[in-house]
């Protein structure tokens, strides 16, 4: 089964615990960001402490409510332009919304999950990989008919290799 729009949407609003996401490219082509990002290249920034959108006020009522929503990038260096704006524009508004954000650098070691692809994990009964072109460009979003077992298994993986994203920015330009 693919998800879009409100089905998609749902699974945010609906998980009791935890949303979790891997992800393992060094960019995502999203139509909605072209613009963003063009400014960000041209040297636009944002203020990550006075970001607030439907997104942010999300995290921080799920906080609120005890439901908690993480993410593990797994990047090397040099970091893509696409990263250092991801970095600058949502990550760090979003860590301080409450998302529990890691990066896995693998520059100067073996990646720990290479060939595994991007998904989410919704209360660690439910998976949604999520399809991507190479250039980052989506294909589709689509519930995993089998096992959850090996997707919470990479999650700890990548959870037990990872630093938290303010740890991992500490001097860096983003």
């Amino acid at each position: 089964m693919f998800l879009a729009g409100e089905d998609w949407a749902a699974r945010f609003e609906g998980f009791r615990q935890e949303a979790w996401r891997l992800e393992t490219l060094p960019q995502y082509r999203m139509p909605q960001e072209e613009e963003e990002f063009e400014a960000f290249k041209a040297g636009a920034r944002v203020d990550p402490d006075a970001v607030s959108n439907d997104y942010t006020d999300r995290l921080r009522r799920q906080v609120a409510e005890g439901r908690s929503q993480g993410r593990v990038h797994v990047v090397s260096r040099p970091l893509s332009d696409y990263l250092r704006f991801e970095f600058s524009q949502y990550y760090a508004p979003h860590a301080l919304a409450g998302e529990q954000i890691r990066i896995l650098d693998v520059t100067d070691r073996a990646n720990p999950l290479d060939g595994v692809q991007d998904f989410w994990v919704f209360d660690r009964s439910e998976v949604v990989l999520m399809n991507y072109h190479p250039d980052g460009r989506q294909i589709n979003r689509e519930v995993h008919e089998g096992d959850v077992d090996r997707f919470t298994e990479y999650q700890r993986i990548a959870i037990a290799e990872s630093v938290s994203f303010e740890e991992y920015v500490k001097g860096l330009d983003v």
